[in-house]
């Protein structure tokens, strides 16, 4: 009962994650300007994995893709796959911890087969989630990077070699952390414990392969037995006793009997 409650708890944790990281990969904010002390105020820009965009005072908002792949970062790219991997490898680990839930009876599947597959799922949880967490804090420190040699007063070069919707030279905006950072920390966290909860689970599921016996107990001769010979006599047997074949004339082999 424990194995199948923490296997059912872990597989739902681990679809949460899966959400979490989907949604971030999906989310533009994962850059937003950093609004303190900042000169400009009619302009308000962020960017994410796949496109910037910039906000104007009126509530009208331009979002304009990244055209180029060589012309990006390679940091970038490089956080791109690794969201996309986690995203890959958690669909698959849902996909085989569907069919691993204990409390679902499909054909003639064993326990062991059971706890193998969700060993599994368990492992590429775990792999999902490393990889969600990696990526979000390769751009996380990417930003850092960025805020630290950007300022308003002399000429910066912007969040990804270049000022984000024009802004340029003296008017290039700082960025910091986007809600988008902190969805795929916490996605990537949850993945995490959803996959150690079903490793964790396998360990319950798997049967115990040492067989009983029955015991039988021994008890030992006392030393105060006494063994008695027998003594009664044997009734004699004549060997000479002959057998009759079947159309009734005597046969001369001899049986004898003990």
């Amino acid at each position: 009962m424990a194995a199948t409650l923490c296997q059912v708890l872990g597989f739902i944790l681990s679809l949460l994650g899966v959400a979490g990281i989907i949604a971030a990969t999906g989310m533009d904010q994962w850059a937003t300007e950093d609004l303190f002390d900042n000169p400009v105020t009619a302009v308000y820009s962020y960017s994410g994995l796949w496109r910037s965009c910039v906000r104007q005072s009126s509530g009208f908002t331009e979002c304009r893709p990244y055209f180029t792949i060589l012309g990006l970062p390679a940091l970038l790219q490089a956080v791109r796959a690794l969201m996309i991997v986690g995203i890959v490898l958690g669909a698959i680990g849902c996909l085989i911890a569907i069919f691993a839930l204990k409390c679902l009876k499909m054909g003639n599947m064993e326990d062991n087969i059971k706890a193998t597959m969700t060993l599994t799922a368990g492992i590429l949880f775990l792999l999902a989630g490393v990889c969600g967490i990696a990526g979000v804090s390769a751009f996380a420190n990417l930003i850092v990077q960025s805020f630290r040699f950007t300022s308003y007063a002399g000429e910066g070069f912007g969040m990804y070699g270049g000022g984000v919707g024009g802004l340029t030279g003296a008017l290039t905006p700082r960025y910091t952390f986007g809600p988008a950072l902190f969805v795929g920390w916490i996605g990537a966290a949850i993945l995490v414990i959803g996959g150690i909860m079903m490793c964790l689970a396998c360990r319950g599921m798997t049967p115990d392969n040492k067989q009983r016996y029955d015991g039988m107990a021994y008890k030992p001769a006392s030393q105060h037995t006494v063994y008695k010979s027998d003594i009664r006599p044997r009734p004699a047997y004549n060997d000479s006793y002959k057998a009759q074949s079947v159309d009734g004339r005597q046969s001369t082999q001899r049986f004898d009997y003990v």
